[in-house]
């Protein structure tokens, strides 16, 4: 029972501080550096011709760090929305943010609405930002959620099951990711897709997120293509090679 279609890749962007300090340079340039990669990656994928691309933007966790450094994150996001949009569009792709949007400034949630609601109806890419963003959160959500219904009494806790719970996640509609992969070398989830990357590929790559590249995507794919994904079924002898790639994984390499 091995899957090899290749719809949804999700990456947590590891490394900028890293990158910057190498260089002696302040953070926020290793951020900044990290968003000329976000704007590689996002035409890279494009022409992979894949589906989906979710992206570990912003955790719920980094509020903790210096208020200089979340000021600079801010308007990072900004930026990007305001100078990307257009082109984004342009290329049909669909954005979405997912994450609480209570906290947020009033100003970046405007920018996040009129970024979904302009680009809603193209269907040629979705990219997802997680922003402000932790997977214990938003499991918790949706547990209150479905416990307001059953309040309600619209569903019975019987009625709760592994098919209606994710209805009740941030981004219902995007299929679960069926490669993870993190950058900088460490290798844990850190809160992000905790429920959807139940059965997702792990890629770990030393590479620091700004250093990412064409070929490094290339290479995380490759070694997605040679496991053998069962979902809980019987090993199965068949592997999948780059060769075998969909066409569009194939252009993307030559």
């Amino acid at each position: 029972m091995t899957h090899d279609k290749l719809r949804h890749i999700a990456i947590i962007m590891d490394g900028n501080g890293r990158w910057a300090k190498a260089r002696g340079l302040p953070r926020i340039a290793g951020h900044r550096q990290g968003v000329n990669a976000v704007r590689s990656l996002v035409r890279d994928i494009d022409d992979l011709g894949l589906e989906y691309l979710t992206l570990y933007g912003f955790s719920s966790e980094n509020w903790n760090r210096p208020q200089s450094e979340v000021n600079d994150l801010m308007g990072l996001m900004r930026l990007y929305i305001n100078r990307d949009l257009k082109e984004l569009i342009e290329r049909g792709v669909r954005v979405r943010i997912i994450g609480a949007r209570h906290n947020l400034a009033p100003d970046i949630v405007s920018l996040i609405e009129n970024a979904e609601q302009r680009s809603r109806h193209n269907s040629r890419l979705t990219l997802a930002i997680a922003f402000n963003y932790g997977g214990r959160d938003e499991i918790i959500s949706a547990a209150q959620s479905l416990a307001e219904e059953v309040r309600k009494g619209n569903l019975s806790p019987v009625d709760i099951t592994a098919e209606l719970f994710p209805q009740y996640l941030y981004a219902h509609d995007i299929p679960d990711p069926d490669l993870l992969i993190r950058t900088s070398g460490e290798k844990r989830l850190s809160n992000f897709l905790t429920w959807q990357s139940a059965y997702a590929e792990l890629v770990f790559v030393k590479t620091l997120w700004p250093d990412f590249t064409r070929q490094n995507l290339i290479d995380a794919i490759d070694e997605y293509f040679q496991r053998d994904r069962r979902f809980g079924a019987r090993p199965d002898e068949e592997k999948h090679s780059i060769q075998e790639m969909p066409s569009a994984t194939i252009k993307l390499i030559k």
